[in-house]
């Protein structure tokens, strides 16, 4: 009898979902503290519909939806003591100090 392996199922969504799942945990270890994780919350539906806004009206109400909401999740980054995850990459490239998870939440070494 032949014992090839059956050809995996759906490869593609597997990984997406696996990817998804570190994505998710990879976030709320960097949005932990309850502020921070409520003005999330605000703060990244306002930034996308200020992405979409100006398709629909005049462009600087999607710009200043946009700033608004980057900034409630700033402020947010700024409550819980570590760095928005977009200036991470910026920082480790010019050499900088990054804080990814803030010093009170990071995982005590056993």
């Amino acid at each position: 009898m032949d014992e090839t392996p059956e050809p995996q199922r759906f490869p593609l969504a597997r990984k997406t979902a696996r990817f998804a799942k570190v994505a998710r945990l990879n976030w709320l270890e960097r949005h932990q503290h309850g502020f921070n994780f409520a003005i999330h919350m605000l703060g990244i539906p306002l930034a996308i519909v200020g992405l979409i806004l100006p398709f629909f009206v005049e462009w600087y109400w999607g710009a200043a939806a946009f700033v608004l909401g980057y900034l409630l999740q700033w402020s947010g980054h700024l409550v819980e003591g570590n760095d928005v995850g977009e200036m991470i990459p910026v920082k480790k490239a010019l050499g900088l100090r990054t804080v990814a998870v803030a010093p009170r939440y990071a995982p005590k070494p056993e």
